[in-house]
């Protein structure tokens, strides 16, 4: 019986690999699948109830080295979830089995069942958006009901019958799957984390709530585990009692700066009407406070990170709780917002990450307040984008999408006659361009929102001009159309789907634990190359220069310079010359 654990293993996965949502399982119909189900799947799980408590079948199912091919990951994902069907009703001791994992060196090397289950998760992605097919279920159920779905629940209900002695390593599971590579099985365990906050006491939900500020608090800013983390931390406060809210206000009090990393995740909704205002009068106040302490000092582009914490907190605040402000706070608000896109250049943003951050966080504030802006102003932020938008900065996504953002709004407002000829173009030229971006995101994003323009601008003669090509008009109409697309046949949807599991399995591979790990170690190697703040000034210069010159190249195919060029060019020559002395 014990040699013959792993065929029975294999068997039992090459079954369930032949029934959907297995990407692998051939096309038939439904009544088939449910008769081959009712015949097949009934009967596997009266054996697994035999197996799971022989000990040697648990260590071949929680091998530490599985070597499962791609087809059989989503199987063994269901064999994980009969077993956790099957666990509670076992004795105490065949529970331990499975959900503690090896403790000492002479067992063979064993996962816990949790770890196994979000493990193999990781490897079949695809089949977590599709519809399960399980014995019982209706069929109006099966196409509701998606195999995340599926997991989400059976995963829940176990989470229930685990015992005492056990629930810190399920508190250790949740955590290192938050923390690990892959969102989907995070967003997964956050899920369960919320149920259990619900399940439990408030108690526990606060205490959970309180470990996971902690832990967020000494993550790096800009690290996904940190934003993994306040994702969690955002939920887990609306399920905290109005006494415990007032507790977590009083822990972290956002009047200190150095709280302001943990508030800016967190959705103000959440807490009660009588701790809204005064929370978010405080956010208010320090925000504030750090942005203009910035732009009074030496403007140090070093401490440009404190201030993206500032806008994002900000940015929390007028979301989610922006009645509470008043009118002076918001005119004040909008006054640094200005100031901000004044002293910021195109250059400098595109070479440095946290200042395009930034700029995607002042877009993002400034939206909120579209209906406040001087034409001044409007025309600085749009000429700003149309730079950033030629530079085509490292994070240009983010950036492209941040600009989407803020031209949804400005169908909303009236531009005078006296600014038409500067604003319209301009607007017509952003539009042109982000409905021609080749990047499927950006262009179905740029379609979105410039339907929303044209239902909303009064300034509907120059909606023409920003549709350049019948293509893009074309797309533009099948959206406005609401044209469905041809349904992908279900052979090449389950080829895409393999190709794209495989592409984020081996992302996700390419990552050891050791290097998960590190991404949270908060002191640097005594090893890595430090450099001094002169040589990274430096080298953002240069970069600088060099994105200058190449935007004047570009401008110098479009048509013929102004007189004055020449003469510019001989200076900066010149210039050249005499700084290359200086270093020779």
């Amino acid at each position: 019986m014990v040699d013959s654990c792993s065929l029975l293993h294999q068997t039992y996965l090459q079954i369930h690999s032949r029934f959907p949502p297995s990407l692998h399982a051939p096309v038939i119909s439904k009544s088939h699948q449910d008769e081959m189900a009712r015949g097949f799947l009934v009967t596997l799980d009266s054996l697994l109830s035999l197996l799971v408590s022989f000990r040697p079948f648990v260590e071949v199912v929680l091998s530490k080295t599985p070597d499962l091919p791609p087809e059989l990951y989503f199987p063994q994902c269901r064999l994980l979830l009969s077993v956790m069907d099957t666990l509670p009703c076992q004795p105490q001791d065949v529970q331990t089995i499975w959900n503690t994992g090896s403790q000492f060196p002479k067992e063979i090397p064993r996962m816990t069942l949790l770890s196994a289950l979000f493990h193999s998760l990781q490897q079949c992605s695809g089949e977590l958006s599709l519809p399960v097919l399980s014995p019982g279920m209706m069929e109006t159920e099966q196409d509701k009901s998606t195999f995340y779905h599926y997991v989400c629940i059976h995963l829940c209900a176990f989470i229930t019958t685990f015992s005492v002695s056990h629930f810190h390593l399920l508190e250790c599971s949740l955590l290192e799957t938050i923390l690990g590579s892959n969102t989907i099985t995070a967003l997964l365990a956050m899920d369960a984390w919320c149920f259990l906050a619900r399940f439990e006491t408030a108690d526990l939900c606060a205490h959970h709530t309180f470990i996971i500020a902690h832990l967020l608090k000494v993550c790096p800013a800009e690290s996904y585990q940190a934003t993994l983390l306040g994702v969690l931390l955002r939920r887990l406060l609306f399920l905290m009692t109005a006494e415990h809210q007032v507790k977590f206000a009083d822990k972290f009090p956002p009047k200190d700066t150095e709280n302001l990393q943990l508030w800016q995740h967190l959705s103000l909704q959440a807490l009660t009407p009588l701790l809204r205002p005064q929370v978010a009068r405080e956010i208010f106040v320090v925000g504030f406070t750090q942005c203009q302490e910035w732009l009074n000092s030496g403007r140090s582009l070093d401490e440009f990170p404190q201030v993206n914490i500032a806008f994002s907190a900000l940015l929390s605040v007028c979301q989610t709780s922006g009645e509470t402000l008043e009118p002076k706070q918001r005119l004040a608000l909008l006054g640094t917002l200005g100031q901000f896109v004044a002293v910021l250049h195109a250059t400098e943003v595109s070479s440095l990450s946290h200042l395009q951050h930034g700029c995607c966080l002042i877009f993002r504030l400034l939206q909120l307040f579209i209906q406040m802006l001087e034409p001044q102003l409007l025309i600085q932020i749009l000429a700003l984008q149309t730079s950033l938008i030629q530079l085509n900065p490292s994070d240009h996504i983010l950036i492209l999408i941040a600009i989407l953002d803020f031209l949804s709004s400005v169908g909303k407002t009236f531009i005078v006659p006296d600014f038409q000829g500067q604003i319209l173009p301009e607007l017509c030229s952003l539009f042109a361009t982000l409905l021609a971006n080749n990047n499927w995101i950006i262009q179905q994003h740029a379609i979105e929102v410039f339907t929303q323009f044209a239902e909303e601008t009064s300034h509907e003669d120059i909606l023409p001009q920003c549709l350049k090509s019948e293509e893009i008009k074309s797309k533009v109409v099948i959206f406005l159309s609401k044209t469905v697309a041809i349904e992908e046949p279900a052979e090449a949807q389950a080829e895409r789907m393999k190709k794209e599991n495989a592409l984020l399995s081996s992302s996700h591979l390419g990552e050891t634990t050791e290097e998960r790990q590190s991404d949270l170690i908060l002191e640097p190697s005594p090893k890595r190359i430090c450099y001094s703040p002169s040589e990274v000034q430096y080298t953002s210069a240069i970069d600088s220069a060099e994105r200058t010159l190449e935007v004047l190249k570009q401008l110098l195919q479009k048509g013929p310079p102004p007189i004055w060029l020449a003469k510019k060019l001989d200076t900066l020559q010149v210039t050249l010359s005499n700084l290359r002395k200086t270093i020779s």
